[in-house]
């Protein structure tokens, strides 16, 4: 049987189904994050992991999930066989690494992660490097069209970007992972410039792009397109008209667009991102007007501000950091007049906690506060403590499932529950909720 390799050199018999794996892969590295791109690069190398068709890169503080989806729908909808890969997931690993719009197949994510193991020699991978590695084996494996590869961590040292992009985005700034990226909007804005390469399509949709990108972009001689107010200039920017919209870039324009199937005005910034890709990689992935609209119709992604339907209406969002508390908080005060707001929130400590919960102050009339698993996970009493000069009711719980279930027993009809904070407090709340739907 063959072996794996433990971080200490030992070896064991490979694991044989994907809770095995993954388990292996937490058990590799001795820390969860480890920034540097040495060890994945010698990886590639050692297993020729080398793509071959193009491959689009995206980076941000928030959007990048959004911009993934919506490029994967519009060149599904073009008939090329799409690979994803973005992190984390909220209910099963299989969603980092979607293979023509679906998670990957039990077999084909072994069969990639053995691939890896093989490969790596005594490298001690972090999770997320495994990860990244064996997605990108296992598109090679599956003969994609196009790469569509989501950034973890900032950009620079992201595993993702020991891989060379033939297009690369980078969605919004904002201040996230501060410890790791930086304390202000120019030093994480560097970090995320990182992926972008010479010569190669650079896209920017932050409305005030950072310094430090700019010059960035410029220093490496790369094909620079940041966001624009109008047509006239270069670069690519849109317009929104009554149930409609319109799309540039360099010449191609987009007329009589749908509103992406994504909920959020923020949400054409990103579909404009990813158009303005597919204009530049048009010669290799040509794409019609119909694979466009067809792909802005029918793109889907989960938590992000996700109206359930029936009622009390229920909306669910990942976001976590003050930047998507403030998208947030824009959307549900477009949702119409709800009674009560009952907010089911968990966030990690390594967040800005204050600052997403002072943003999110005005919306919430009952804040329900759960614990999250340790290490990363904060306790319910520390957000508490936090929320406690803001105005409505606090109650704390031991799970994010525990808040569900007191939500589900106290909203009325005409009320209204978010679940927000992180994706593990939304994944935790999906499954509490098709748990009791099974039942």
């Amino acid at each position: 049987m063959p072996l794996a390799t433990t971080q200490h050199g030992e070896a064991n018999a490979l694991p044989q189904d994907v809770s095995g794996w993954l388990a292996h892969l937490e058990a590799l590295h001795a820390d969860v994050i480890e920034l540097g791109l040495a060890r994945v690069q010698g990886v590639i190398q050692q297993m020729a992991l080398k793509p071959t068709c193009p491959v689009i890169m995206v980076a941000g503080t928030n959007g990048k999930g959004s911009t993934c989806a919506m490029l994967e729908r519009i060149y599904s909808a073009a008939g090329y066989k799409v690979g994803v890969y973005s992190s984390p997931h909220l209910l099963r690993y299989h969603e980092r690494v979607r293979l023509n719009v679906q998670p990957i197949d039990d077999a084909a994510l072994c069969a990639s992660f053995a691939a890896v193991e093989q490969g790596r020699g005594l490298v001690a991978l972090t999770y997320f490097e495994f990860g990244t590695l064996a997605a990108v084996a296992a598109f090679m494996a599956a003969a994609v069209d196009v790469m569509i590869l989501e950034v973890g961590l900032g950009g620079r040292l992201d595993a993702v970007n020991a891989f060379e992009p033939d297009a690369s985005i980078i969605t919004s700034i904002d201040l996230d992972h501060q410890a790791l990226l930086g304390d202000t909007r120019e030093l994480i804005g560097f970090e995320k410039a990182g992926i972008y390469r010479s010569g190669k399509p650079a896209i920017c949709t932050d409305p005030e792009i950072p310094a430090s990108i700019v010059a960035h972009a410029r220093s490496i001689g790369a094909h620079w397109l940041p966001l624009q107010r109008d047509s006239s200039g270069d670069g690519f920017g849109y317009r929104r008209m009554e149930n409609q919209w319109e799309c540039w870039c360099e010449g191609r324009a987009f007329h009589s667009l749908p509103i992406p199937a994504l909920r959020g005005s923020y949400q054409l910034a990103n579909a404009a991102a990813a158009l303005a890709a597919i204009t530049q990689l048009n010669a290799r992935l040509p794409v019609s007007m119909g694979a466009v609209r067809r792909g802005l119709l029918e793109v889907e992604l989960p938590g992000r501000f996700q109206v359930l339907p029936g009622r009390p209406a229920v909306v669910l969002d990942v976001g976590h950091n003050p930047h998507a508390a403030r998208a947030l908080v824009q959307n549900l005060s477009q949702m119409g007049y709800f009674e009560r707001t009952f907010a089911i929130c968990g966030m990690m400590q390594d967040k800005d906690q204050l600052a997403v919960l002072q943003a999110m102050q005005p919306q919430v009339d009952h804040w329900l506060f759960c614990d999250l698993p340790p290490p990363r996970g904060a306790k319910a009493e520390t957000l508490q403590a936090l929320a406690s000069q803001s105005a409505g009711k606090a109650s704390v719980f031991a799970s994010p499932e525990a808040a569900w279930q007191f939500a589900q027993r106290e909203a009325g009809e005409r009320d209204r529950i978010v679940v927000f904070g992180s994706f593990v407090t939304v994944g935790a709340v999906l499954q509490a909720r098709d748990k009791a739907g099974a039942h």
